[in-house]
């Protein structure tokens, strides 16, 4: 990770941490940095990129910098205005933007806030061009071979203009419609928009494709994103779908590009659960690629049972959607994703996708004539604990060799009957310790027994 950049973009507390004055500096260099490859390619038109937002109160102010930086740089600005991060990567790609970005903390609450940047693929922007606007932001940069102490503005008829592109989402809409290849007629369905970027978009799917949908949490209010709505708060919609007697129900996050699902009985069917699902449907159809399943280290150990007892291969990235999506891409895999939602069907989408899943959902349940509880029912979910410790230094702790030795003799103790894993937190001072096997109590004493040995190194804050 860089300075600024994480794995999933510039992230921070709405104008500490990210300001106003970042959001103009990156619309500064992406828009100076497309024109500057467009004129080594012999191409003087103006750059085009689209920007897409959440329903944060901090995503206008955002967008109005952007759009600022990007115009004073000599780029168009198109916008989508409120829409999910999947739609801006499906616009990015198939309306031929040279980059996309998107404005969203994703299920954070809503003062935080955070820019996403997608390349001209649909795909999260390389390593290598946002480390160039973190040495622009430092002032350092140096690029195309020379020092560069200040971007050049546009003058006269090269300055950039603003394009209202709501023509842009409504072609997503269509897209997603278009994939719907059963009528859901006869079908309750609730919908947790999360006063986010579903809010306008995934009823109406829906409705377009037959479903009576119940939605909730679908007004926004520019504080209200996330907040005991959304996928993070999937208790709100279990209990809406078991009064309702509804016969699913799908969560989507701030920017919908995650999904969790709820089955007719108000159980939780999770990441992992709809990996399963959606991979022995495709296993039994014959198109699962390369019959291997991405996920990540942090999917549940039942998940792999699963897997091994009705033959799917399985890989295992770290945390993040951003590797889940790089392997996937590498070993020509079709499904892949993460226990929080993050689904991606490579066929269809270049990232996770919200409102997609619950479409792919939707086509198992229609095409199979099953209740989701019965699809889900194969899958056991094996107990879990996860202890976050909070550090001094995550490197060291991790590497200490005492607690090394305590986590090979827990994984010894274990076996085949669960697993221990312990990983650092990408964004927090925090080491992860986390333990499944067939109850509890054998979690508690493996988590326990290496939390107790980081405690006694000191290596706590």
């Amino acid at each position: 990770m860089g300075k600024y950049f994480g794995t999933d973009g510039f992230r921070g507390k709405a104008n500490e941490n990210l300001t106003a004055d970042h959001a103009y500096k990156v619309g500064r260099f992406l828009g100076w940095y497309y024109g500057e490859i467009k004129k080594q390619n012999g191409d003087e038109t103006a750059p085009r990129i689209i920007i897409g937002k959440d329903t944060r109160k901090s995503s206008y102010m955002f967008e109005y910098s952007l759009v600022g930086g990007l115009t004073a740089s000599g780029a168009d600005a198109y916008l989508l205005h409120v829409t999910t991060t999947p739609s801006v990567a499906y616009i990015s790609r198939v309306d031929n933007f040279d980059c996309g970005i998107m404005i969203s903390a994703s299920h954070n609450p809503y003062y935080d806030n955070g820019l996403k940047l997608i390349n001209s693929q649909g795909e999260k922007m390389e390593d290598s061009v946002t480390s160039l606007i973190e040495d622009y932001i430092d002032g350092k940069l140096h690029a195309f071979g020379r020092d560069i102490p200040e971007i050049p503005y546009a003058t006269d008829d090269k300055i950039g203009r603003s394009v209202d592109y709501v023509s842009g989402r409504n072609h997503y809409i269509g897209y997603l419609i278009s994939l719907g290849m059963h009528s859901f007629r006869g079908m309750k369905i609730g919908l947790d928009c999360a006063n986010g970027s579903s809010w306008n978009i995934a009823k109406a799917v829906f409705d377009a494709l037959g479903a009576t949908t119940y939605v909730i949490n679908a007004s926004p209010d520019g504080t209200n994103i996330n907040d005991n709505a959304g996928s993070t708060h999937i208790e709100v919609l279990q209990k809406f779908v078991v009064e309702n007697g509804l016969d699913a129900g799908f969560a989507y996050d701030g920017d919908a590009d995650r999904c969790l699902c709820v089955d007719e009985k108000g159980n939780i069917i999770t990441g992992d659960h709809i990996l399963y699902i959606y991979g022995r449907y495709m296993k039994e159809r014959g198109k699962l690629f390369n019959n291997t399943v991405v996920a990540t280290v942090m999917s549940n150990f039942g998940l792999f049972r699963a897997f091994d007892e009705i033959g799917i291969n399985y890989a295992k990235t770290a945390v993040g959607d951003r590797f889940v999506y790089e392997y996937m891409k590498e070993n020509d895999c079709c499904l892949g994703g993460e226990q929080s939602g993050h689904i991606i069907f490579s066929k269809y989408a270049s990232t996770g996708d919200g409102i997609l899943t619950s479409l792919k959902i939707m086509q198992v349940i229609m095409s199979s004539g099953k209740k989701l509880s019965e699809l889900a029912s194969p899958f056991k979910v094996y107990p879990q604990v996860l202890e976050n410790v909070r550090v001094k230094d995550k490197s060291l702790a991790q590497n200490d060799p005492d607690v090394q030795k305590a986590v090979k003799e827990a994984s010894e103790a274990l076996g085949d009957s669960g697993r221990i894993l312990v990983r650092e937190s990408g964004t927090e001072p925090l080491i992860r310790v986390m333990a499944e096997a067939g109850d509890e109590e054998t979690c508690h004493k493996y988590v326990d027994m290496i939390v107790d040995v980081i405690k006694a190194k000191n290596h706590t804050i």
